[in-house]
């Protein structure tokens, strides 16, 4: 069992009068990690599934005497798949208000179902949690820095899902298998979703575009669509937990991108899977886009995890000067390149360090790479 980051802030947060929720991709681990945290702090949890049509029966438009009923005599109650569970927002506060002794987990892989359903009913009663596939800290922490520096081109191909970590020597197949179960299985009950074939055909565009300024008028025109549904489409895959954007900095030269976005996805061995691309890195094209991808989404787990608040952007003007990664946190902006080779030369254009005073810069590279994966203690 890989011990997840989030598992002690988890467990500090039973029974302050909240309710606690997980949100993330479908077999990131979510499910695991709050079983493994109730079992090991020896808690009786009543377990419940939103995949189950008694739990569906039971905990719709439901009340309080019929919530104390169904629970019982336990003291924790944990809801799996959430989302699926019609008013499921208005549940959760009945038995955050009503039923004060009694705490409720729930966890959730459809941000758009879940979030939507229990933001308004729940203000100011929730703990928000992400769990993400596996991150290059909890997998140091399993096995050390060295080992997994090792390992690097290994997860830039098959990424960081617990399964395909586990199970050595069947990750093309199971990846294909997780590719296309977790990406569609959620997205295609949705009634916005009404062409499975573009958004097949967008996913891999824009899976061939990582690290690339990504235009909607010409994705729309190569997957046969319009730009609104492109842009729908991708919301939803963002909300899905597939992938996620990251918008251009502007704010003080004339002459910066104003509406650019690049797209990355949260684990590089499912971007892999939707173009069934696994050779090795030496004899591929896009190795400097795969390193891109992963340190944006490695950054992000980090900065989550260890609870930082922080904006990703890239930043671009139209005369081609480019910095990969900016960050905003409330100590400033950091600015990154992102090196494959670590021999390469960074070079921070002088018009961005002139008019964004007191920003620092680094350059990473997988020789570096404690220093920026990994949480300064």
């Amino acid at each position: 069992m890989i011990a997840r980051t989030i598992e002690q802030q988890l467990n500090n947060r039973l029974f302050k009068g909240k309710a606690i929720l997980i949100f993330g991709p479908r077999q990131s681990g979510k499910s695991t990690v709050v079983e493994t945290m109730l079992t090991d702090g020896g808690h009786d949890y009543l377990f419940m599934s939103g995949d189950e049509a008694d739990t569906l029966e039971l905990l719709s438009r439901t009340t309080a005497p019929k919530l104390k009923a169904i629970f019982g005599a336990y003291k924790i109650v944990f809801i799996d798949e959430a989302q699926r569970i019609p008013d499921i927002g208005l549940t959760l506060k009945i038995i955050t208000d009503r039923i004060k002794d009694v705490q409720v987990i729930a966890t959730g892989s459809s941000a758009f179902e879940l979030m939507g359903k229990v933001n308004e009913s729940l203000t100011g009663r929730k703990y928000e949690f992400m769990l993400y596939p596996l991150s290059f800290e909890e997998m140091v922490a399993r096995h050390g820095l060295q080992e997994e520096k090792r390992l690097l081109q290994h997860r830039m191909i098959y990424g960081y899902y617990p399964e395909i970590v586990s199970k050595q020597g069947q990750e093309k197949e199971l990846l294909k298998l997780l590719a296309n179960s977790y990406l569609y299985k959620d997205l295609l009950m949705l009634e916005q979703i009404k062409k499975p074939v573009l958004l097949s055909k967008l996913l891999k565009a824009l899976a061939l575009q990582i690290g690339s300024e990504v235009n909607y008028n010409e994705l729309a025109q190569m997957v046969g669509a319009d730009k609104g549904t492109v842009e729908k489409y991708i919301d939803l895959l963002e909300k899905a937990f597939v992938l996620f954007t990251v918008p251009a900095l502007n704010r003080n030269v004339r002459n910066e991108i104003k509406k650019g976005k690049k797209i990355y996805f949260y684990d590089c061995g499912i971007r892999n899977a939707v173009i069934n691309n696994f050779k090795a890195l030496d004899v591929r094209t896009d190795t400097g886009a795969l390193w891109e991808n992963f340190v944006f989404a490695e950054r992000k787990k980090m900065m989550d995890y260890s609870q930082t608040t922080v904006t990703q952007y890239f930043w671009r003007t139209t005369q081609q000067q480019e910095i990969d990664l900016v960050e905003e946190t409330e100590n400033g902006l950091a600015a990154f390149e992102i090196k494959w080779n670590p021999k390469s030369k960074a070079r921070f254009s002088a018009t961005f360090i002139q008019n964004y005073e007191d920003v620092s810069t680094a350059t990473i590279t997988p020789q570096n790479i404690a220093d920026y994966l990994l949480p300064v203690i």
